[in-house]
């Protein structure tokens, strides 16, 4: 039996902190609740960069500006991580594709302010990021 590649993507997502909170995207699908940080694949001719901001802009309804990338995670594909910091839009008001899947079968999509110092008492995906985050906003 053939055992099935998965789909190689790149992927942008944003680390925004404010107040002691960090923006994070909680998911519920199969069963499991966890939590992973804003973003998602990079489109053909996008930049990484241009990639998290859309991203940011389809899931949290916000425009940001980005600082550096944060880190690189290999999963699938490089998933790159960008400071980034909100400059207009209300959070929460993400319109992207996810959020219209009335039929739920990609789980649910719900966009949050998380205490930092909460990260290593959840289930946030990939655990590396969020150890730096925490490491990096003391």
């Amino acid at each position: 039996m053939q055992k099935e590649v998965p789909n190689m993507r790149n992927r942008g997502s944003v680390v925004i902190v404010e107040n002691d909170k960090v923006a994070l995207i909680q998911r519920a699908r199969d069963g499991a609740v966890y939590y992973v940080f804003p973003g998602g694949g990079i489109e053909q001719g996008e930049s990484p960069e241009e990639g998290a901001k859309r991203e940011a802009f389809e899931e949290l309804g916000v425009e940001v500006r980005l600082h550096e990338c944060i880190a690189e995670v290999e999963y699938n594909g490089t998933q790159y991580f960008y400071k980034a910091e909100m400059m207009d839009g209300v959070f929460g008001t993400g319109q992207g594709e996810e959020f219209g899947d009335n039929a739920r079968t990609r789980g649910t999509y719900l966009p949050l302010w998380v205490e930092i110092k909460s990260l290593s008492s959840i289930d946030v995906r990939p655990r590396e990021v969020a150890v730096k985050v925490q490491s990096l906003f003391k």
